[in-house]
């Protein structure tokens, strides 16, 4: 039971680190968009599509069940990521203030659940 409750906490920080490095990559390509680097979000798309890859490499490898299971947790979450930057760009967004962007960044640590 104790090895299962680590592997579980051990991917939800793994996903949580996910989505931060995701926020902090699409926030770094508009800023290089608004210095005027205007592939900057496509660029960032075309990195996705191979980190998708590699993730995908790794599934058809040879893993446990636990960690098919957690790369493809990670996967699904990842081409969530990618269909949004994806968007971004068939939409034409240039700034980080654009509702679509804002949309995705809906959570948010409320102090009731802070521990000390």
């Amino acid at each position: 039971m104790i090895i299962t409750t680590l592997s579980l906490q051990s991917i939800q920080v793994a996903l949580a680190g996910t989505q931060i490095w995701w926020t902090t990559e699409v926030n770094i390509a508009f800023t290089r968009l608004e210095e005027g680097y205007e592939t900057a979000l496509k660029d960032y798309y075309k990195k996705q599509v191979n980190q998708l890859n590699t993730l995908i490499n790794l599934l058809l490898g040879d893993l446990s069940k636990g960690d098919r299971q957690r790369i493809m947790t990670i996967c699904t979450i990842d081409v969530h990521a990618r269909d949004v930057v994806a968007k971004m760009v068939s939409q034409k967004i240039d700034n980080a203030q654009a509702f679509l962007w804002l949309s995705q960044l809906r959570h948010r640590l409320e102090e009731k659940f802070l521990i000390g």
